[in-house]
């Protein structure tokens, strides 16, 4: 059986390991924050140590044995229902699956410190903190730059304006992130148009760059990425 001193460490070192991860989901305030991932990890702690040592004077007994695994086998199912509760469904937007993936694997940390494997724990929970922290930033990056969609216009001096492009391409004006306005050159009767769309797809793009082709006044376009040159 362990020691007072050694049950006390592993449940406060759970304790410690369930609490960073939950800061740095505390910090985004999500539902399931720092006190939620704290007490999922002791749980499983000490689900682990009842598990493991919790049965010894009944191992005593003549012809009884028991699978220490039983009872923290239940941990990975039945966290689920804490994960079901931090998903949201916010329109046709999913939001809260990292936080759901978060308290199952923070219930694996606590069961590797309940059953004394500190080395195990410790380096997971440090993982797991570069995956929801570090990781964030090159996936927001890589995602943002690879729908971010350019295209310069060719157009009759005055005759693209955002109100125009509103009624030309309705909903899709929400996404623009820059529009740009510059006449070619002194006297001339052509501008040139900068428009960038931001959390666009390749084939949405295409089927913009179509309305866009038929917008009066627009004489070329000519798409930054995989379209090519367009005439009119």
């Amino acid at each position: 059986m362990l020691s007072h001193l050694e049950l006390i460490t592993r449940l406060g070192m759970a304790a410690l390991l369930g609490g960073a991860i939950g800061f740095e989901r505390e910090r985004l305030s999500w539902a399931a924050g720092l006190r939620t991932h704290m007490l999922v990890c002791v749980g499983s702690c000490l689900f682990m140590i009842v598990s493991a040592h919790g049965f010894m004077d009944v191992l005593e007994h003549e012809h009884v044995s028991l699978d220490p695994s039983r009872v923290a086998a239940q941990v990975v199912s039945g966290i689920g229902f804490l994960g079901a509760g931090s998903i949201l469904l916010r329109g046709e937007i999913v939001r809260g699956l990292t936080t759901a993936a978060s308290l199952w694997t923070v219930a694996a940390v606590g069961l590797a410190t309940g059953g004394g494997l500190y080395v195990a724990a410790g380096s997971a929970t440090v993982i797991i903190l570069i995956i929801l922290a570090g990781i964030k930033p090159l996936e927001r990056w890589y995602f943002s730059s690879r729908q971010k969609r350019e295209v310069m216009i060719s157009a009759e001096r005055g005759r693209l304006t955002l109100h125009v492009l509103e009624k030309e391409i309705g909903a899709a004006t929400s996404r623009i992130s820059t529009f740009i306005v510059q006449q070619q050159g002194d006297g001339s009767n052509l501008d040139d148009v900068l428009i960038a769309f931001s959390r666009m797809s390749e084939n949405d793009f295409r089927i913009l760059l179509d309305k866009l082709q038929r917008v009066p006044g627009v004489l070329k376009l000519d798409a930054k990425g995989p379209q090519e040159r367009r005439g009119r």
